[in-house]
């Protein structure tokens, strides 16, 4: 425009101004800025209020915006605006608020600004106190609200603005959904849920993945199918990554695969995030060939993407391919980070590598320059327990730069018992004592010892005081697939609707053992 003596306008610096968007811009922007005074822009309101705009953006920058608030002979509510948030901006919540109250007129971006800053900030007696003082409130005001609320979990509050909320929204429902299920109360989120008049993809997303966050993944699997058969909402990307993930967490093996069926026959992009979820979902449920076909089929891959991958091929033995997938990675020069370690630590682990796993964990700290964190040499004196190296074990967590937490020392007692190590049991014994007296697993894990040894008294010591504690092992648990849902259970089960049949039924084999082992 210049060179072609084109004459800017008022106009011209707005819209420059707006394609700034961020601190890297600074410099561009002042060079704006001086051109604007050049040009006699500097009394237009509608100018200034674009470099205060500007301005407010840049991380180095309040100093300007201030001065050029300040010398604004004439200012209108959207430069107090401007300012209030070139304040809020730069994190300075005393000088927002006083700006605010000064202010000789507001709107209803002004309210809306500072009750939904100060919600994002978590002060919400103040958010609460300007909320209490605003004249009429809108959509955006109340939900502001109910969010600062649900990100500080408390529902009591916020359930408090979602009942006297005059026109509840979408977003109003959604957001109480979520909350009740960051905070692990479902029965409120499905209830809530339920009384919905009408819901959205987002809304059903927030259900699924509720139940998801709080391991019940049946109700997870339940839920995507009715929304199926509901057919209002057709299901996104981060639907499918958290049903996907539930059937990970299941071994749903027949449902991911159903999933992985559906997502080609709607032609969704197998981008990073579907990708990953479907390698994640079919490596967890043993299938890692379908895992492999993903991995490959991926136009991109991200370090999670062969993270996943390595991981997946560890946990169903494939230790020497993972440790080869590692391989490739470094020829291909992809940025590693500290998190595909600890997968490929763990390959080596399984695959008894020692070797590798220490040439492994020398090539990260010495090639990569990635300090080693306490996971990292976990899985080394996992590695080495494994392979009856106790000595180069205890060793190698003698000279950890950090202390040693409980489950390292415990990694070794459970080895020193394995292999008859029972001079540096007791040693180890007194470290896991130390660190973690309460856990149940580690006290069994003790007692067991000391049962090995005959020391009796010990034994009965340690199994009164369990008692006495009321502490008691989390049982493990046991699912299988049948049809379209997953069956969940533990030692001595009551809780399943078929148990009488169930029952019934490992009578009758126990009997038919018997029958067969007197023959």
């Amino acid at each position: 425009m210049n060179s072609s003596s084109v004459f800017a306008n008022s106009f011209t610096f707005t819209f420059l101004l707006k394609s700034f968007k961020s601190s890297q811009d600074f410099e561009n922007g002042k060079q704006i800025h001086v051109h604007i005074v050049k040009l006699g822009f500097g009394y237009s309101v509608f100018v200034k209020n674009s470099l205060l705009d500007f301005y407010s953006k840049c991380s180095e920058s309040l100093e300007f915006a201030k001065r050029v608030f300040e010398e604004m002979s004439q200012r209108d509510v959207v430069s107090w605006n401007s300012m209030m948030g070139a304040y809020m901006a730069h994190g300075e919540k005393l000088l927002a608020i006083e700006l605010f109250d000064s202010m000789p007129e507001r709107n209803v971006v002004s309210w809306n600004s500072l009750i939904t800053w100060l919600s994002k900030d978590g002060d919400m007696e103040k958010a609460q106190s300007v909320f209490e003082r605003m004249p009429t409130r809108n959509e955006l005001s109340w939900n502001a609200m109910i969010s600062g609320y649900v990100r500080k979990g408390d529902m009591r509050n916020a359930k408090l603005v979602f009942d006297y909320m005059p026109d509840k929204t979408v977003v109003s429902w959604t957001a109480m959904i979520t909350g009740y299920a960051k905070v692990g109360e479902l029965t409120s989120a499905r209830s809530l849920f339920g009384l919905m008049p009408i819901k959205n993809v987002i809304t059903w997303n927030a259900m699924i993945a509720g139940y998801v966050q709080n391991h019940i993944f049946n109700e997870a699997l339940s839920l995507f199918h009715q929304m199926l058969i509901d057919g209002e909402c057709r299901p996104n990307e981060s639907t499918l990554v958290s049903v996907l993930s539930g059937c990970a967490r299941l071994g749903a093996h027949e449902q991911g695969k159903w999933i992985s069926t559906y997502i080609d026959k709607h032609n969704f992009c197998l981008g990073n995030l579907l990708g990953n979820a479907l390698i994640d979902m079919f490596a967890k449920c043993g299938d890692i060939e379908a895992a492999l076909e993903v991995f490959h089929y991926m136009r991109e891959r991200c370090i999670i993407t062969w993270t996943t991958m390595v991981s997946g091929l560890a946990i169903n033995g494939k230790c020497r391919e993972a440790l080869s997938l590692f391989d490739t990675m470094c020829t291909e020069k992809i940025e590693l980070d500290d998190v595909v370690f600890i997968s490929v630590l763990s390959a080596c682990t399984h695959g008894g590598l020692v070797e590798e796993g220490q040439r492994v964990f020398n090539q990260m700290v010495m090639q990569f320059g990635i300090e080693p964190r306490i996971e990292h040499y976990g899985c080394m004196v996992d590695l080495l327990t494994r392979a009856g190296m106790l000595d180069e074990a205890f060793r190698f967590i003698k000279n950890m730069p950090m202390i040693p937490n409980a489950i390292i020392w415990a990694t070794l007692l459970g080895s020193c018992k394995m292999h008859g190590k029972l001079e540096l049991a007791e040693a180890v014994t007194q470290k896991v004592r130390d660190l973690d007296s309460s856990n149940p697993g580690h006290r069994m894990m003790i007692s067991n010892l000391n049962a090995s040894v005959g020391q009796w008294e010990d034994v009965l010591s340690i199994r009164d005081a369990v008692r006495k504690e009321s502490i008691e092992k989390v049982p493990g648990c046991s699912m299988v697939e049948i049809g379209n849902a997953v069956h969940e259970f533990l030692v001595m089960d009551t809780t399943h609707e078929q148990k009488e049949e169930i029952y019934i039924t490992l009578e009758i084999l126990n009997d038919h053992l018997k029958a067969c082992h007197a023959r």
